[in-house]
């Protein structure tokens, strides 16, 4: 979408310092009963990138992706996209934005070929133009051999091609990608990851939420980290794992009971605590100079605590997310409670 079709559906009436974020959100809010899923959140994305949203399961990254692309509603905060509201213009908001989500939304009944010429024509596309587009999205995402096999015979990676070039029908300036790789083998999020890169190449902006740290730190620009609806942090993940330490020593104790007589060595030597991994007896060590890490092995075994393994390495995005968050990538038994919210709330 170029700027004269942004001029078309009045994108480009707001304030230039609205319109020169792709996505500017602050304070949102959203609540189901007494829980309160997401708590303030402020993003601000930029044209062009990738903005990847980290956190574990029921932190809030899918509500506060289904807040931006109207499919919920704002209960505090404001949002803009291209400088348009999202709740008081939600209709322009549709034309702006693709939405990918966490489960293929075709039709099982039909053809992949039949499913992306039924979302042109339900957004819209006239006949001619939505069968020309759907030619074009399936070789685009590899799919041209099988363009006209029922979707109960593909793969779940061909599933989400699909489901993703779908949401490009109309070509929006801006993809909402809420964790496009779950489930899916490392060659097919591989694939999934170039699609994904290219569409940035295209001139596509991208929000992608994932609970895959290793995924953030190879797709996104700027990472958001958000736990229990809150974000905790953001940057990009140079700048995330700087924030961690220079490097991190990563001990493993030899008896995991030794674990609170560590924790007391590290904060004497360095005036710090360590993260506490979920792994039983094991520590990770933020240290500002990599030598650091003799200090603390000879005050641990001057001290009697006894190491098993031992190695330093630059942080990665799993020892800021610890850091951050106090526990692992993978959540603290939240599951998707949010979810089933957000099913009532649509109801």
């Amino acid at each position: 979408m170029n700027i004269a079709e942004l001029d078309r559906i009045g994108v480009r009436q707001d304030p230039p310092e609205s319109a020169d974020l792709a996505v500017r959100a602050e304070g949102l809010v959203k609540t189901f009963g007494d829980q309160r899923a997401v708590d303030g959140i402020d993003l601000a994305v930029r044209p062009g990138e990738v903005f990847g949203v980290l956190g574990p399961n029921g932190a809030g990254k899918t509500t506060t992706l289904r807040m931006l692309a109207t499919l919920l509603r704002i209960d505090a905060g404001r949002a803009e996209v291209f400088g348009v509201d999202v709740a008081a213009r939600p209709h322009v908001i549709r034309q702006l934005v693709g939405l990918t989500g966490q489960y293929a939304s075709v039709d099982e009944n039909l053809t992949a070929r039949e499913n992306l010429w039924l979302f042109g024509r339900l957004q819209g596309v006239a006949s001619p133009r939505a069968r020309r587009t759907a030619a074009e999205l399936l070789g685009q995402f590899g799919l041209e051999e099988a363009a006209d096999k029922p979707i109960a015979q593909f793969s779940g990676g061909m599933r989400r091609r699909l489901d993703l070039a779908a949401s490009l029908i109309n070509r929006p300036p801006l993809i909402f990608l809420d964790e496009p790789t779950t489930g899916l083998d490392p060659r097919t999020r591989g694939q999934m990851w170039e699609t994904i890169r290219t569409l940035v190449t295209d001139g596509c902006t991208v929000l992608l939420t994932t609970q895959y740290l290793d995924e953030a730190d190879q797709l996104a620009d700027r990472i958001a980290v958000i736990d229990h609806g809150r974000k905790a942090a953001e940057g990009t993940p140079d700048e995330l794992k700087a924030a961690v330490g220079d490097s991190t020593l990563q001990l493993v104790l030899s008896a995991p009971d030794e674990v609170p007589a560590a924790v007391a060595v590290v904060r004497r030597v360095l005036g710090s605590d360590p993260v506490l991994s979920p792994e039983q007896g094991r520590l990770n060590v933020a240290l500002e100079q990599a030598d650091l890490a003799a200090d603390v092995l000879i005050a641990l075994r001057t001290a009697g605590v006894s190491v098993a393994s031992v190695s330093v390495a630059k942080p990665s995005l799993d020892e800021v997310f610890l850091a951050l968050t106090g526990h692992g990538s993978d959540g603290d038994g939240r599951d998707n409670a949010d979810d089933n919210d957000e099913e009532a709330d649509n109801r």
